[in-house]
């Protein structure tokens, strides 16, 4: 195991001296050291000589002799020896017990953001000192994880909007990053925006170590983050990637967990479950809405962190955009109109709204349409039916019947929100008595923005008459909010 760890980190680490024999000496000569702050390679022991080189938080280096406040030190890297201020490097300590010193200053360096390039050489350090049982045991589970945190804080401050990873501490991070071999992957998600992550190695290291419960579950969120997907992979791609997400969350036994990181667990299994099932109905090979929803309801919400809520909701949206998959009704009888689901061309399917035997409207579409959630409104004039295009994307079909057109009846669409597409669900909620309105459910996170809204909407024009965030807060939902919305719609948490 130490060996495969030593592949993680850099050559360059190897290559310093981190075990020099029986030394005991503080001032023996060559010595390994860490730089602990940005700081210039003098070409002579004094701030106004010659710059040699820029160093970088948590360069590894070799010590060779002193003078003054000095170091004389050696670049392996660059191949250049220069001069550094003592209290810019951080002499690696050597003999029994240098492991645990250099473990105890880790979890310091872990405690503070900004360290992240001094931690990664830390790590690097504790990898070239620890022996092998320390390795195998929780020092080096721990190492592991602290190594993979410090990747994912440079790769989320590398991610932010105004962040300029070719430029200054940032640039310096992820230059001694790469030095130390961790890898990073970038995605165009937005509009002038990269997301940057990172590989995920060392969790991967970590789940075959004698981690503890809360590390694991730290390492497979870490790695089954839905912000690193790539979005440019095709429906076969993203599927067998999200088949190994559910692999990888499956290592961890949530009942052995505190109940906040068993949260975010049942949270993440929740989203992966519906995103597998959209994947498998789209190709045809069933996919079922009940694992998802079986994992949602384990979440307990009076124990979410304030940091968990946009999790929460982007899971609640997930599982409620595929409630419906699994239901295999193909014709719906209402007695004075009929529906039936057919397939139609290239792969498509599409659902006839008959009445009197007659065709009066038609529509089709590549996504998942769900009859079983098909409601007609007392007066029979209005119909309404869920269907889902994309993976958490879900959209509303209400045909209305108006006298005059050929046929009597048209489709509208309304989608979560008028926006590019992200994560969202437009979802019926209730007739109101008289036929003239309905209600409505809306949550999304589109665009940078998030919204959940509960509407009293006009069906002569499908305009939003009423609404409010909260359906409690309206008596049309307190009164004709339907029961089964009410009883097993996520949107209702």
């Amino acid at each position: 195991m130490r060996r495969i760890a030593l592949i993680v980190v850099a050559a360059a680490v190897a290559a310093v001296v981190m075990t020099s024999a029986n030394a005991t000496d503080l001032l023996s000569f060559p010595r390994a050291g860490l730089v602990v702050q940005d700081a210039p390679l003098r070409g002579a022991p004094r701030d106004t000589a010659s710059l040699q080189a820029q160093m970088a938080r948590g360069e590894a280096l070799e010590i060779r002799a002193e003078r003054g406040d000095h170091w004389q030190v050696w670049d392996y890297r660059r191949e250049r020896g220069g001069w550094l201020r003592k209290g810019q490097v951080l002499v690696m300590p050597r003999g029994d017990g240098a492991s645990a010193e250099v473990l105890a200053q880790l979890r310091l360096a872990r405690q503070q953001w900004g360290t992240e390039g001094l931690g990664l050489g830390l790590t690097a350090a504790y990898v070239q000192l620890a022996t092998p049982a320390e390795f195998a045991g929780p020092g080096g589970a721990e190492v592991l994880d602290a190594m993979g945190t410090f990747a994912e804080r440079i790769a989320d401050r590398a991610s932010q909007p105004a962040a300029r990873p070719a430029e200054g501490q940032l640039a310096a991070q992820m230059d001694v990053a790469a030095r130390y071999g961790l890898k990073f992957e970038s995605f165009d998600v937005e509009e002038g925006r990269v997301q940057v992550c990172y590989d995920g190695e060392a969790f991967r290291r970590l789940l075959v170590t004698a981690a503890t419960p809360e590390q694991r579950v730290h390492a497979v969120l870490a790695l089954t983050r839905p912000d690193c997907l790539n979005p440019r992979a095709t429906p076969r791609e993203a599927e067998a990637r999200d088949q190994w997400r559910q692999q990888v969350l499956a290592q961890v036994d949530a009942a052995a967990l505190p109940v906040h990181w068993k949260n975010r667990l049942q949270m993440r299994r929740a989203s992966v479950a519906a995103s597998l099932a959209f994947a498998q109905a789209r190709r045809g090979a069933g996919g079922e809405a009940v694992p998802a929803l079986a994992e949602f309801a384990g979440i307990t919400p009076t124990e979410l962190t304030e940091d968990d809520q946009a999790a929460y909701a982007d899971a609640a949206m997930r599982v409620n955009a595929a409630r419906w998959l699994g239901t295999a009704a193909t014709a719906r009888d209402f007695g004075a109109v009929q529906l039936t689901l057919l397939p139609g061309a290239d792969g498509e399917r599409c659902v006839e709204l008959k009445e009197g035997g007659k065709l009066a409207a038609r529509r089709c579409s590549y996504g998942q349409i769900a009859l079983a959630s098909a409601s007609l409104n007392r007066e029979g004039r209005a119909l309404t039916l869920a269907a889902q295009p994309l993976d958490g994307w879900r959209e509303l079909w209400v045909f209305l019947k108006e006298p005059g057109r050929n046929g009597g009846w048209r489709i509208e669409v309304m989608p979560p929100a008028p926006a590019q597409p992200g994560l969202g669900v437009a979802e019926f909620a209730g007739w109101v008595p008289g036929g003239a309105q309905m209600l409505l459910a809306r949550e999304f996170r589109a665009e940078g923005k998030y919204r959940r809204s509960f509407e009293v909407v006009s069906l002569s024009n499908l305009a939003t008459e009423r609404q409010s965030s909260e359906p409690a807060l309206m008596g049309a939902f307190q009164r004709w909010a339907d029961p089964a919305w009410r009883g097993s719609s996520p949107m209702r948490r």
